[in-house]
């Protein structure tokens, strides 16, 4: 008894520690943000987003290169590990080692490789900053990766596509209505990990000359450092708030998972 009781004040502590590590320079910011002349409170930084046009263009920009992202990482993933888990494993390693590569590479590395191919995707495509999709796609394979990876080797992936193709089903049936709906929280995951690394990402929009969130929010920071914080404590919230949504589908997937084995166990 006295052990547990050592362990939960331990676990307390250090909850309260990482909590008021985290919190404190949020608070900071708000503070921050608020200030106004005269040592009073405003909220003219906060109100002064909405009425930044560029600000607001490069937040939409940044918000369909998250989505686009998204949807591109995981049409390229999803089929691509699936189908070499069920019929190329020798190859697992290689495609694991070529996705997690960009993780050892310095962002401004990439610049420099991607710079040239650029001068075509802009060529073909024309300059829009929606071209920085196929850029940030390889950047968050590396995260992507490993939350696909654990949800189908969470499942008998063989076993149900091997039923589903026994009782007729296409390979993109298989895929669509046997392997989605069994990975769905590590979909779900992999998604919301790449919108937050699009939505912070800054290195290779400046170098490439494409205006998104966080490069507007630099230049913010050298006119208007009251916006720019308050800017930036919106994207952290952001970022949180899908965190907590993500821990929150997985936990509800748990506890549907537990409760069908329950009613399978009693009948």
């Amino acid at each position: 008894m006295g052990s547990l009781v050592k362990q939960r004040v331990l676990r307390t502590i250090i909850l309260l520690v990482l909590g008021v590590y985290f919190i404190l320079p949020l608070i900071a910011m708000a503070e921050f943000s608020t200030r106004g002349k005269d040592d009073t409170r405003s909220l003219e930084s906060w109100t002064s987003i909405v009425d930044d046009e560029g600000l607001m263009e490069a937040l939409v920009n940044s918000l369909l290169l998250s989505v686009t992202s998204a949807v591109l990482m995981l049409v390229l993933l999803v089929p691509t590990m699936a189908w070499i888990r069920l019929r190329l494993p020798q190859l697992q390693r290689l495609v694991e080692f070529l996705c997690l590569l960009p993780l050892a590479i310095p962002a401004i590395v990439l610049v420099v490789g991607m710079a040239p191919l650029y001068a075509w995707v802009n060529y073909f495509f024309g300059d829009s900053p929606l071209t920085l999709t196929f850029a940030y796609t390889i950047l968050v394979l590396p995260f992507a990766y490993r939350a696909v990876d654990a949800g189908l080797a969470a499942i008998d992936l063989k076993t149900l596509a091997e039923a589903a193709r026994s009782l007729g089903a296409s390979w993109f049936t298989v895929l669509w209505k046997v392997v989605v709906p069994n990975i769905r929280v590590a979909l779900i995951g992999a998604s919301l990990l790449s919108v937050a690394l699009v939505l912070g990402e800054f290195t290779i929009a400046s170098l490439l000359n494409f205006d998104t969130l966080q490069v507007q929010v630099n230049l913010l920071g050298k006119r208007n450092a009251g916006v720019s914080i308050a800017v930036s404590l919106l994207c952290l919230i952001f970022a949180f708030v899908l965190l907590f949504a993500l821990s929150y589908v997985g936990q509800r997937r748990r506890q549907t998972v537990a409760e069908e084995e329950i009613l399978q166990g009693s009948n």
